[in-house]
């Protein structure tokens, strides 16, 4: 993949294996110092701003191909524009270009999406947090090539979550004989869903929600651990083996 951009972005072929931080993602809130959070906006044409999220000063903000249109929208500053651009006008292409925004550009017939791109260059950047919006929705084989997104090997020692409006997405999985364990901050009646991605989730042990696990197992394919629901501001997630889809929806209000 060659991330040399159009518009002086200047970055090199990069190892993805290489942004890899010998980190383990074990909990909601990023508590190393200097760590950098990058925000990524997709093109989902049914995409809403994240709900009590937003980047802060200084944050790296890359939209892929439409979610230029959302940053502008939203109000929030764009650093980079990747993609092959068929979903944006020329009228649209002018605005970021006369801002100064760098623009990559990718040719339509490609083996990634612009998603992807613009993935591999906020991992090019050296983040240690990505925050994927307006990734959910719209058409249902773009939304779950995002979802999926979440098991890239590549992705196992950084913190990422999709975040669409109310709801995010984050992927708990197993990396060793230790458990690994998620901490969720919420409120009361918030929704959590849990649901295992390409094999049983095995040692699924949660807190502070209304239908607690102990130490038990979430099948493939079965629907148990979907709409369990916040007793407190905080619940607590802990997986002992596979891959689990935690999907926490913020409650109306």
């Amino acid at each position: 993949m060659n991330l040399t951009g159009n518009a002086g972005v200047g970055m090199q072929r990069h190892d993805l294996e290489a942004t890899r931080r010998g980190r383990f993602f074990c909990c909601s809130v990023m508590n190393e110092e200097h760590a950098l959070r990058i925000f990524l906006i997709g093109g989902s044409p049914e995409a809403q701003p994240p709900a009590r999220l937003a980047p802060a000063p200084g944050e790296p903000v890359i939209a892929a191909d439409h979610g230029a249109v959302h940053a502008r929208a939203w109000g929030w500053p764009l650093h980079l524009l990747v993609g092959d651009l068929d979903s944006l006008g020329a009228e649209e292409i002018a605005h970021v270009a006369a801002g100064g925004v760098p623009i990559f550009t990718a040719p339509a017939a490609k083996d990634e999406t612009d998603l992807e791109l613009a993935l591999a260059h906020a991992l090019a950047r050296g983040a240690d947090e990505v925050i994927i919006c307006a990734a959910l929705g719209g058409r249902a084989d773009h939304m779950l090539a995002n979802v999926l997104l979440l098991a890239r090997p590549e992705l196992a020692d950084l913190a990422v979550t999709l975040v669409d409006g109310r709801e995010s997405i984050r992927l708990l999985r197993s990396g060793g004989s230790a458990p690994v364990h998620l901490e969720l901050l919420g409120a009361k009646g918030d929704l959590l869903s849990l649901l295992p991605l390409g094999c049983d989730a095995v040692g699924v042990t949660t807190e502070g929600l209304q239908y607690p696990l102990h130490d038990e197992t979430l099948f493939l394919g079965q629907a148990r651990g979907v709409s369990n629901i916040f007793t407190s501001a905080r619940a607590d997630v802990t997986l002992r083996l596979g891959l689990l889809l935690v999907i926490h929806t913020i409650a109306d209000g």
